[in-house]
This record gives C-alpha cells, sequence and structure tokens, in this order.
C-alpha cells in the first residue's frame, strides 16, 4: 500500500489547443499559463496554444528530480537561441531551457551524444515546446547520437510524432523523463522501422521512457492530419509509443490517458512490434485509451514473431475497448499482476492473446468485466489469474484509474504465490510469498 493513495484526482480544467470547443479529457485541474517566448523572426505565438498545467494523481508517486547537470551547461531562453545552441552543441552539453513556450518552426534535432536537452525549473508545466506552426510534421528528434536525455518539459500540437528516435540513423541510449506529451497526433514516442543488419547496429538500445504523462484533450479528427483519411486510417492512426525492432526499453510509471482515434480504433498506448525484444513495461496508468498495451500485431511484416522476451507487470489499465493487454505473435513474454477494469468492454478484449504465442506466461492478473480472449494455439502457461463480472466496488476509484484495492471482502479471496518475475507490485511494495493477484498488493 503506498503513502500517496487517494480516491480522487487533482482537478484540472483543460484550454483547447487545436480547435474552437475541443472537448477536455475528464476532470483534470486547473490551468497555468506559461509566459510566451520572443521567437525573434520565427513566428508568431498564439495565446490560444499555452499548455495547460495538469496535476500528477495524488497517488502516484512523483517523478525523482534528476541530479543536477555537470559539465558544460547552457540556458536558454528563446527559440532562436535553443536552436543554435542545439545545432552547435557538443558532446556532453547540457542544455537548460528558462520557462516558457517556445512555438518550434521546423524540429528540433539533437545529434550529439550525452546531449541533455532538460527545463531550467524542472517543472514540465513551465517549458513548453510547441508545434503548432512547424513546417514539419515531428517536433523533436534524436539522430546519429547515444546517451542523450530529455526531461522536465512539454511537447505539444503536433501533426506526427512528438519525440522520434531515429533508429535508422544510428540513435540509441535515450531518456525521456518526466515530460508531458499532450496533443500529438500520430504518436507520442516513435522509433521507427529499421534496414535489414545483421550486426543490430541500428537496433534502438537502452531506451528509457519514464514519469512522462502523454494525453490527448480528445479523439483525433481528420483534421489533425492531412496523412490519415477515409483511405488511410480512417482518422484512427494515433499511440502514445509506438517502437519497432527496439531492445531492451523500459516504459515504466507513466500516465496515458484518453489516447483516442476519431472511430475508436486508436493504436496501443505502448506498441511494441517488429522484432522488439527484452523490454519491460511496469506500473504504468492506462485510462480511456482504446487500446492499452500491445504486445506485437495480427501484420508480420518481415518478421514472424514481433515480441521475445517482453515483460508486461504491475499496469492498472482502466477502459481500453480495443485491447486492454494484447500478446500478438510473440515468444517467451510475460504478462503478469496486471490489473485491467472495463466491465462494459465493446469487444471483451481485456487480455487477448492471438496467433502464436509460443512460451508465454500470462499470471497473476485480476480482470474486472469479460474472461481474457484466448485465440491462440500455441501453449501457454496460466497461473493465478481471476475473473470478476465488476469489481467497481472493490476498486478505490475507478473513474480516475485507481485501481487499488479497498479492504472488503473482495480482497481477501485475491490470493496468490509470488511470482519470481514480478517481486513487487504497482507500489513498489515488496510481495511476500504468499501476494495478491493484480498490480496492488494491499
Amino acid at each position: 500500500m503506498h503513502a500517496f493513495r487517494s480516491s480522487r484526482w487533482l482537478t484540472v480544467v483543460l484550454i483547447p489547443l487545436l480547435a474552437a470547443g475541443a472537448s477536455a479529457v475528464g476532470a483534470w485541474g486547473r490551468v497555468n499559463r506559461a509566459p510566451d517566448v520572443a521567437s525573434r523572426g520565427f513566428g508568431a505565438i498564439s495565446a490560444s496554444h499555452s499548455a495547460p498545467a495538469v496535476s500528477w494523481p495524488s497517488w502516484l508517486p512523483k517523478a525523482p528530480p534528476l541530479p543536477k547537470p555537470t559539465g558544460e551547461v547552457v540556458r536558454v531562453g528563446t527559440v532562436e537561441a535553443l536552436f543554435q545552441t542545439v545545432e552547435k552543441a557538443k558532446p556532453g552539453l547540457a542544455i537548460l531551457v528558462e520557462d516558457g513556450r517556445y512555438l518550434l518552426p521546423r524540429t528540433l534535432d539533437l545529434h550529439a551524444d550525452n546531449l541533455t536537452l532538460r527545463g531550467a525549473s524542472g517543472d514540465p508545466q513551465k517549458v513548453i515546446l510547441d508545434g503548432a506552426k512547424s513546417q514539419h510534421g515531428e517536433l523533436v528528434a534524436v539522430t546519429r547520437c547515444s546517451g542523450v536525455t530529455i526531461a522536465d518539459l512539454t511537447i505539444q500540437n503536433i501533426r506526427h510524432n512528438g519525440f522520434k528516435l531515429n533508429a535508422d540513423r544510428l540513435a540509441q541510449r535515450v531518456t525521456i523523463y518526466h515530460c508531458t506529451i499532450h496533443n500529438v497526433w500520430q504518436r507520442g514516442v516513435k522509433s521507427p522501422f529499421v534496414p535489414d543488419d545483421p550486426q543490430e547496429r541500428f537496433h534502438a538500445r537502452g531506451v528509457r521512457i519514464q514519469y512522462c504523462l502523454f494525453y490527448n484533450d480528445r479523439p483525433k479528427q481528420f483534421s489533425d492530419d492531412p496523412t490519415d483519411t477515409p483511405k488511410t486510417f480512417g482518422g484512427n492512426y494515433v499511440g502514445g509509443i509506438d517502437a519497432m525492432a527496439c531492445r531492451s526499453w523500459t516504459i515504466s510509471d507513466n500516465v496515458f490517458v484518453g489516447i483516442r482515434g476519431r472511430t475508436g480504433s486508436a493504436r496501443g498506448a505502448v506498441f511494441l512490434w517488429q522484432d522488439s525484444r527484452d523490454c519491460i513495461v511496469e506500473r504504468n496508468l492506462i485510462i480511456d485509451c482504446d487500446c492499452g498495451i500491445c504486445l506485437g500485431n495480427s501484420s508480420r511484416g518481415r518478421f514472424p514473431i514481433h515480441c521475445t522476451g517482453c515483460t508486461v507487470r504491475n499496469n492498472f489499465v482502466a477502459r481500453a475497448p480495443e485491447n486492454g493487454i494484447l500478446a500478438d505473435y510473440t515468444r517467451d513474454c510475460r504478462i503478469l499482476h496486471n490489473t485491467i477494469h472495463d466491465p462494459k468492454s465493446r469487444l471483451q478484449r481485456l487480455i487477448r492473446l492471438v496467433h502464436d504465442n509460443d512460451g508465454l506466461v500470462v499470471a497473476n492478473n485480476l480482470l474486472s468485466g469479460p474472461s481474457m480472449r484466448i485465440e491462440t494455439t500455441s501453449k501457454v502457461q496460466f497461473r493465478g489469474n481471476q475473473t470478476v463480472k465488476d469489481m467497481i466496488g472493490d476498486f478505490v476509484d475507478v473513474a480516475g484509474g485507481n485501481l487499488h484495492l479497498k479492504s472488503s471482502p473482495a480482497a481477501a479471496t485475491l490470493a496468490a504465490d509470488r511470482f519470481a518475475e514480478a517481486p513487487d507490485d504497482i507500489d513498489r511494495q515488496a510481495r511476500g510469498p504468499l501476494t495478491t493477484i493484480g498490480a496492488d498488493q494491499p
């Protein structure tokens, strides 16, 4: 049980960012406007594109502050200075961005090893990189470098990709920490398809995405992305994190809210595929997204297996009607101790297993709603999973995604043996030999 448990979210009122009358996602709090930053010839800044200050849910741990940067440090306070400093950056430089809203005219491409790009104040609500007037569809890219850290800032209002990790051009070991990704209309984080590479030089390794908030104000519309049309993806080509051929990624302690397509068929809040291996997806909160966590999909491409040796554990997923957690063309993956609530699920896919999933282990998951959809013929190890028709009265706050268990008769019936690959729970509380099914150990 974590000290930060609460039965509600802090309230936030969202300002429409892309279209008049855009509906907010849930009750998410107050708004603080960041001061405008002079663009020095890079275009006007519109006050209608301010980012809201979205409070982290009170029952989730906050991101521990990163250590102060060492070595050379440069502070920037204008769009022009930001681009000039990035373009001239040498390995190891730390760029601290002063509070303000920066209307970027084009992609900001980071290309120096061990570069750090951080909000100077440590508050992502106060440092906003805005793509509303960008000539490009991608906002911040990482190319031909390793060891980049991006932290403590907001990116928003971009047609395609918010953070683009160009693994096909040797981007490696990137950390995205304590950032807000807001109104990005294809992927919040994208690592693309890589060329044939027997030596695996192009596979993005060692990426960490942690303590980030991904949210859109409303479902995607055709006007958000000219490439997403009735003849292509029907307005549903949108997701949170989409990584191909990745190696040893950690995606943890993030919040995803309202990642939805025009007709309710968006891609995953987390989507790993195309020969991804040895990744961990843990302690994330997913609320009202069309898809939750997807290991693979039904399109094989040039790889017979999408995910190998990946682990999905200790996540809360509330209302993800396309898939809560999906395993589709996987090998030796683990789905352990997740809690999924969606009793009115449209497609009844709280956990869905389809096509080949050799060596898959599905253990100690708690489903509030329909039973698993088992559409695979592979030999899967099932252990200790439990399905209850509707546990709304047993969770702290299902509307806010707080699926911690109350002290109730139902909670007492959820005992299970500890699984070695899930030694703690969503609150980082160590599990005893006899633990509780689902992500929370009360």
